[in-house]
């Protein structure tokens, strides 16, 4: 506390003072200097042949930095206060030979501190939260460079086994880190390799820039767990051994960092909490924070801990880092002495902003599908009338009544007519026919979204909530005629181990259908999933868009094939059924965290476990318990008791002591031995108030907010089993014709562009009468140069584009050369609408095989007929029959060449070229 008549430089020098003591130094005047009071000495008043310095910093009784002090309304100007302290560390010092250390410049006011290394290539002054400890300073001296040189010092990039846009980030990166940026943003898709980018970039900074420690944070436990196992499974390309057997991970799970570890992972919310040296609530990790409407009005006190002092990392990677982490919790990175480099697919304007609109990497979505990186997705849309308008409960009629928790249901005589809007749908009022309908149109609709598929295509449905996705979990079950096993619920509430379900769902053929509420929809990677049916509404456009990124991944056809048996491509695509209007609802351009009179008590709880524990939070939490106290049942006070460990009108008295002013006085009369005569300081009443806050708010942890939020609810939901829905749409929505169009468009451009360069199109385009010598060779050739060159153009993807816009249904080409084939042919003119190749040779075999028979007495023999039927299939897969093809099965167990010959004589070899010619014309 400053005393009465200091001057504005005594006071700026008294905060100083406590900030270099907090940090590990011990101040001490010139003339009472002692060497052996500790590794730091910050002597004040150095006389300098140019002035006098405020401070000089001492490390082993080596001189090593100045700091040049400034009272608080000078804060505006101390880049003017640069040249000065520049000035002080040139200059000889009275009585200290030896400045060849003297490398660390501090300007202060005790509120605002900056700092620059003389030894950086081009020194520039940063913000720092306090001075770096004596320890940090001694291992700084002994390198050569400072971690900014040391970035010059890095190699060019190995590109083995990378991707475009990842070496374009990591190189790009590389080149931010040369201009010594602060903050740097990398944005990539989905499913393009973020993480694995991540990595190498990481194992780069510690292996040639020598970085001490990196900081991986995320801002939820799934998020962490996934990025832990992406480290124990990254080998890098000039080492053979894991990056785990050379550098240690620790995915943080206490407040104890161990001081070996050079990668560090950690929710933003533990980091936070070790900062302030409490213990956390693992629930509060499972939840992305910026989820949560609850906010202070003041930002969380972050608060310096000599434990994890702000150099501890020198690299802060900030994973989904478009989450708002940065407004929320900004504090715990502003803490921090490091480069900040953020994750993202999906950044909006404060995500530049707060990056200082320095983006290295710029790899959207639609350029990976274009790369053939990730898929891309068709709307498929599903409409019914009390989706869109809700319905009446009429008076008289017998309403069944469900309890949301225990399903135990009753019957009420309904007193009135009752609307019910489409918002309040699986909330308060469940209409098990609006649910059914929407199912069942879905179960009818998979033929037309995956044509010649024997299974569903993995699905993953988003609930409202644990209620609603119960109910359709028996639905899917009962309306596709399946068991337990074909879906199931994965969220981080269910019984069991929800990473277990979930590696179901990944790996096995069962679930076929997943439904979430909150655990899957954005940072999950689940490759095989090729539907996401939503069944909620999403107003912020970011998290709609990491919600959709669960269906972008890029799966190759014999993995596909592991979960979907009759997949007959690798995936080309994903599916979004929209039965909720969720493609056309308008978007905020993030989630928004608005001040509300009305917080949910979900949120409240949350925030509280999260430390979030300001006046107005913590007495609206006692108000909003309070009056959930008026309406429990005494099973419902006892079950509460046992579980917080007191009734709880206790705890809404510890809430509402928290700020009462009489409260603290007394208790920080009692804290200090005071009378009742002798009045607390005010730092004794803030040390008391704080003591109040954290004894009534331990007591909430994750199964009580849990326990708390649920009795919340409404006990009951109406179930109306008197108002049957209504289809009113089941189709691909327009902007999926669209795309079918373009689709469709580009591949007939590039065929058109090199009709000239490959023989097996200018035989399609010019020499028709040439067909019959098209190869297998000629087209898996074109097939490797179509992936290579437009990789966005996978055969069976625009094939199913074309069965689209020409109302071809209930057919599948046989693989990816066979659906270029039929590709090639509309493309061409030769036939009028999409069809398989395979149904074109049946069909010009049939033809050939009439006209054979018409009128001619020697008709083919039976057996001849088979072998004809082989030839057939054979040029159904392969496109073309040659005398060798009968070495082969199936032709060489019926008896080869030989028995060909047997059965066709001389006319054999006119007989191939007239099927090659004719089955594909």
């Amino acid at each position: 506390m400053p005393t009465i008549n200091q001057t504005p430089e005594q006071i700026a020098r008294d905060h100083i003072d406590k900030m270099l003591e907090t940090a590990g130094w011990v101040v001490q005047i010139k003339e009472e200097r002692d060497w052996n009071a500790g590794p730091g000495i910050a002597v004040t008043e150095v006389t300098n042949d140019t002035g006098r310095a405020d401070y000089v910093l001492f490390v082993d009784q080596k001189a090593v930095g100045i700091i040049e002090a400034k009272p608080v309304h000078k804060g505006q100007n101390l880049t003017t206060t640069e040249q000065q302290s520049q000035r002080y560390a040139e200059s000889k010092l009275k009585h200290i030979p030896d400045k060849s250390h003297l490398h660390f410049i501090y300007e202060s006011t005790g509120i605002i501190t900056y700092f620059r290394d003389l030894r950086d290539p081009k020194p520039r002054s940063r913000e720092v939260f306090n001075f770096h400890r004596p320890s940090t300073i001694r291992e700084w001296i002994q390198q050569d460079k400072s971690l900014a040189g040391r970035l010059h010092d890095i190699p060019a990039l190995d590109t083995r086994g990378l991707r475009d846009c990842q070496i374009n980030a990591i190189t790009n990166l590389d080149a931010s880190f040369r201009e010594n940026k602060p903050r740097a943003l990398i944005q990539m898709a989905t499913g393009s390799g973020k993480t694995y980018t991540a990595i190498t970039f990481i194992y780069r900074l510690l292996k040639f820039a020598k970085a001490k420690r990196v900081l991986f944070l995320v801002d939820t436990k799934n998020l962490g767990e996934q990025a832990e196992q992406e480290f124990m499974g990254y080998t890098p390309s000039d080492d053979n051994r894991k990056f785990t057997e050379l550098y240690n991970v620790q995915r943080l799970n206490s407040g104890f960092i161990a001081p070996h570890s050079k990668v560090c992972i950690s929710t933003i919310q533990r980091m936070y909490s070790i900062l302030k040296d409490e213990p956390m609530d693992e629930d509060a990790e499972k939840e992305n924070p910026a989820e949560k409407k609850t906010l202070t009005k003041e930002p969380l006190p972050v608060v310096y801990n000599e434990k994890i002092p702000p150099e501890h990392f020198d690299f802060i990677l900030i994973d989904e880092c478009h989450r708002s982490i940065y407004n929320l919790w900004q504090q715990v990175l502003d803490y921090f002495d490091a480069y900040l480099i953020g994750l993202t697919a999906t950044p909006d304007k404060r995500t530049f902003g707060f990056f200082k609109e320095n983006v290295v990497s710029e790899y959207d979505h639609e350029k990976a599908v274009a790369d053939g990186v990730n898929v891309g997705h068709d709307v498929f849309l599903i409409n019914t009338r009390i989706s869109k308008q809700g319905e009446t409960l009429k008076a008289e009629q017998q309403i069944e009544k469900r309890d949301k928790l225990s399903r135990k249901k009753r019957w009420a005589q309904q007193d009135e007519d009752e609307q019910y809007s489409a918002r309040q749908l699986d909330r308060d009022i469940v209409n098990p026919s609006q649910i059914r309908t929407i199912i069942r149109a879905f179960k009818n609709s998979q033929s037309s979204m995956f044509p010649g598929r024997d299974e569903l295509p993995k699905t993953l449905i988003f609930a409202k909530t644990d209620s609603h996705a119960d109910d359709i979990i028996r639905t899917a079950r009962e309306e596709f005629g399946e068991g337990n096993d074909f879906c199931k619920k994965i969220t981080y509430k269910i019984d069991g181990d929800p990473k277990s379900v979930l590696s179901q769902f990944r790996n096995n053929y069962n679930p076929r259908i997943a439904v979430t509420v909150d655990m899957i929809a954005t940072g999950t990677d689940i490759k095989p999933l090729e539907c996401l049916l939503f069944m909620r509404d999403v107003k912020s456009k970011n998290y709609f868009e990491q919600m959709k990124g669960r269906g972008t991944r890029t799966l190759g056809e014999d993995d596909l094939k592991k979960v979907t048996p009759s997949a007959t491509s690798a995936k080309t695509h994903f599916v979004i059924v929209d039965a909720i209007g969720v493609t056309k609802s308008v978007k905020t351009e993030s989630r928004p965290l608005d001040r509300k009179p009305t917080i949910p008590l979900k949120d409240l709880l949350e925030g509280v476990l999260m430390n979030v524990r300001d006046e107005d939070t913590v007495t609206t939490l006692a108000s909003r318990l309070s009056r959930l106290n008026q309406q429990l049942t005494p099973e419902q006070q006892t079950q509460i008791a046992e579980v917080a460990g007191q009734p709880l009108s206790s705890t809404i008295k510890g809430l509402l002591n928290a700020y009462d002013p009489d409260v603290i006085t007394q208790t920080a009369r009692t804290n200090n031995g005071l009378t009742e005569e002798q009045q607390p300081s005010e730092e004794q009443c803030q040390q008391a108030q704080e003591q109040l806050t954290r004894d009534a708010c331990n007591v909430f942890t994750g199964k009580l907010n849990n326990l708390l939020e649920n009795i919340r609810k409404d006990n009951e939901q109406t179930i109306d089993v008197e108002n049957l829905d209504e289809l009113e749409q089941a189709e691909w929505a327009g902007d999926a014709k669209e795309n079918a169009e373009k689709l469709t468009k580009e591949l007939s451009d590039w065929l058109q562009e090199h009709k000239d360069e490959i023989t097996a199109l200018s035989i399609f385009y010019d020499q028709p009468h040439r067909r019959r010598e098209i190869t297998f060779d000629m087209i898996n050739d074109l097939l490797t140069t179509l992936k290579q060159d437009r990789p966005v153009l996978a055969p069976v993807r625009v094939w199913q584009a074309f069965a689209q816009l020409d109302e071809v249904q209930d057919k599948q080409p046989l693989n990816e050369l066979t659906a270029l084939v039929a590709l090639i042919r509309r493309v061409c003119g030769i036939d009028g609408k999409i069809d398989t190749f395979g149904d074109t040779v049946n069909r010009n075999f049939k033809n050939w095989i009439f006209k054979h028979h018409q009128g001619n007495p020697d008709k083919f023999t039976e057996e001849q007929m088979d072998w004809l039927r082989m030839i057939r299939d054979h040029i159904s897969s392969s496109f073309h029959f040659e005398r060798d093809d009968l070495d082969y099965s199936p032709f060489n167990k019926k008896g080869g060449l030989g028995q060909m010959y047997h059965l066709f004589g001389e006319q054999m070899d006119g007989l191939i070229d007239e099927l090659n010619e004719e089955l594909v014309a």
